[in-house]
């Protein structure tokens, strides 16, 4: 038996094999879960090609999170494959290389900065809200962080999204939870993802975990942090909400 035995997961944006997204659909689908993922746009095409890597090729759904249409349809989408929801997985994130990051920080105009707010931190709750009539008692929203106490090299408007995106799950685990809704974050150390190849000079945050994590860190292992994903989706925290778990080897409690 799986620890998500019986369980419906939507991860929401799976891109390449090589993305914590793939890693955590992969994992639910070994412990037992039906997944369901999603994308859109130009990515589809790819999504398709690559969610036939995974041990059973899941549903696709189409959504843009910044779409209100594509929101407001999602019920209906999953009801297509699902008859509620029992985890979330969200995994988006999105900021302008060419404008919010890089060092280009003092310089980004409102527009792109709103565009990464939006997507990368408000789509937490514009995320969970739309599947909500499918969410009950027990259910688990689960999102993708990157240390976000910390200014990072290159990391800029994105590391400011990602302190809202903390400060989102807060909130969303005070209103969701007399409900008896989980809502929590997993921040993984640096992984050679499409979204840290987009972002310049993130080479050097190897450096730094190679110097300072106790227990080593492997940035091209997805694995350890999709089995944190899971386990938060599963059933074994059921009292945990609010909650930022680290997957980083161990660098964020250690000094200079």
């Amino acid at each position: 038996m799986g620890i998500l035995d019986g369980k419906n997961i939507l991860v929401a944006g799976v891109t390449l094999n090589t993305s914590i997204g793939f890693a955590t659909a992969k994992v639910a689908q070994e412990q037992g879960a039906t997944v369901v993922v999603s994308n859109f746009g130009r990515a589809m095409g790819i999504t398709r090609r690559v969610i036939k890597k995974l041990p059973t090729e899941p549903a696709l759904l189409e959504l843009n999170v910044s779409d209100e249409e594509h929101l407001a349809a999602l019920p209906e989408q999953l009801g297509q494959h699902v008859d509620r929801l029992d985890g979330i997985v969200h995994s988006i994130a999105f900021a302008n290389p060419e404008t919010a990051l890089g060092g280009k920080f003092l310089e980004t105009p409102w527009s792109d900065v709103a565009t990464a707010l939006q997507v990368s931190a408000y789509s937490l709750t514009s995320l969970t809200t739309a599947c909500r009539p499918l969410l009950g008692a027990g259910s688990s929203v689960v999102g993708l962080t990157f240390d976000a106490s910390i200014a990072w090299p290159g990391y800029d408007w994105m590391g400011v999204a990602k302190a809202a995106l903390e400060s989102t799950s807060r909130y969303l685990a005070r209103y969701l939870g007399p409900e008896g809704i989980r809502c929590n974050l997993v921040a993984a150390g640096p992984l050679e993802s499409l979204a840290k190849r987009a972002i310049p000079g993130t080479e050097t945050y190897n450096e730094v975990w190679d110097q300072r994590a106790p227990l080593g860190w492997d940035p091209k292992d997805f694995e350890p942090t999709a089995r944190a994903v899971v386990a938060l989706l599963s059933d074994w925290f059921p009292a945990t909400t609010g909650e930022i778990v680290h997957v980083d080897g161990g660098v964020h409690a250690m000094g200079a």
